[in-house]
């Protein structure tokens, strides 16, 4: 592999560094020790960008003082939380990817061919704010950019020595600081140890405002205990779906967008399949050479709110919960006969094909039961989920269900909906 030193406007600049997010709270330099000795690289240079550590070995033609250009392109692109470019540099190709403002990849290329494959595998990868890439390759929505107007020397993310004396400093100033405050709080205990004041007594006229004041709030909480049966009842009141229905386009996003929120990379492990349904977003990491810890501390901070659910030793599960989304009364007033033909002509006509089944669904009340008219498709398709959705311009009552995303065919999976008369 070349040396990771790229050149811009006659000053060099670092390229090829392994990054990862930094946990709030924790040292730079500690962390980056702690790095340097649980990876195979031997990894003796560091720098700090926002929240992450970017480590390098000078193996690759880098040493201290020199600066990022990943940093520097980031400043530079700052509007976009998630994008991937491809720069010339010289006669080499410069590629950078970042997802949700941590950066994934960050290495400097040979030939054509290797960056030309590197970006084709990586904008595969769904919710890229923007995408940079030469332009005669004339890859769909990107732009081209000039590496000299990015790079400009502001940043001054310089590389620095990874040294292990520093990091036992700021862990000895812990130790004696926690010492301090147990001695302290120990003190302050004996303080604090003081006979407690006797209760005075009560006067019969107290006691009688007391017992009133009881009975009042009896029938306060009586009178809530009949609004709270009341709204029970009303609770258990048939509910047909199709009264609170997702807004087609808005779940279609949401789920587009969740999906990429989850599919963050996690060094050593790979992400398999993702679903996003009615309530929640989930998806399965397979481990290849990470460990357990390595996921929970990396996917902690690449998706803050997420719950992980370990399946077994080599595979985990990231579950978030998906926001409330606006909804309406939707329901298709043709029968469920001319819909379905309507539906099959539909795709037909745009050469695509899909399971399209009719059925229907039970709604209980009580005892009592009644039936409604639903149009089940299940589809796989290229298409993103508001591209795909589109299909569906025309038709009432139409419910996603379900979206998933298979890392390994690169396609999507919908489970959709129709509530007809």
């Amino acid at each position: 592999m070349i040396k990771q030193v790229i050149t811009v406007n006659r000053k060099k600049y670092a390229a090829g560094l392994f990054w990862q997010p930094v946990a709030v709270g924790n040292a730079v330099n500690i962390y980056a020790n702690q790095l340097e000795k649980n990876t195979k690289v031997k990894y003796t240079l560091y720098v700090e960008y926002k929240a992450m550590v970017g480590l390098a070995t000078p193996h690759e033609g880098l040493r201290v003082g020199i600066p990022s250009i990943a940093a520097e392109i980031m400043n530079s692109l700052s509007e976009f939380v998630s994008f991937l470019g491809v720069f010339r540099a010289g006669n080499n190709f410069y590629l950078l990817a970042v997802r949700n403002g941590m950066i994934i990849r960050d290495i400097l290329l040979e030939t054509e061919n290797e960056a030309r494959k590197a970006y084709v595998d990586l904008s595969a990868m769904p919710d890229w704010s923007a995408l940079f890439a030469p332009s005669e390759w004339g890859m769909p929505r990107s732009q081209e950019r000039d590496l000299s107007k990015l790079v400009v020397g502001v940043v001054g993310a310089k590389l620095q020595q990874v040294n292990v004396f520093k990091t036992l400093i700021p862990s000895a100033v812990i130790v004696l600081g926690f010492l301090l405050a147990v001695f302290l709080i120990s003190k302050l205990s004996d303080l604090h140890k003081i006979t407690p004041p006797k209760t005075p007594e009560l006067s019969p006229e107290a006691i009688a405002e007391y017992q009133r004041q009881i009975e009042i709030k009896n029938k306060e909480l009586d009178e809530q205990f009949k609004i709270d049966k009341k709204q029970q009842q009303q609770k258990q009141e048939r509910f047909y779906p199709y009264n609170k229905l997702p807004y087609v386009m808005d779940k279609a996003k949401l789920c587009y967008k969740a999906i990429g929120f989850v599919m963050q990379p996690v060094l050593g492990w790979v992400p398999n399949a993702v679903e996003c349904n009615q309530d929640n977003v989930s998806a399965t990491f397979r481990r290849e050479y990470g460990t357990i810890n390595d996921f929970y501390a990396v996917g902690g901070e690449l998706m803050p709110g997420a719950q992980v659910e370990q399946l077994s030793n080599n595979e985990v599960r990231v579950l978030v919960k998906l926001p409330e989304l606006r909804t309406h009364k939707s329901i298709d007033s043709r029968d469920q006969a001319t819909v379905m033909r309507d539906l099959i002509s539909k795709y037909q006509k745009y050469g695509m094909t899909a399971e399209i089944k009719p059925g229907t669904e039970i709604i209980k009340k009580g005892v009592e039961k009644d039936t409604i008219n639903v149009i089940q498709i299940n589809a796989s398709s290229k298409l993103i989920p508001q591209e795909y959705m589109l299909m569906f311009d025309g038709f009432q009552g139409v419910y996603l269900r379900a979206v998933d995303w298979s890392n390994n065919s690169r396609t999507w999976k919908y489970n959709i909906s129709i509530y007809t008369k």
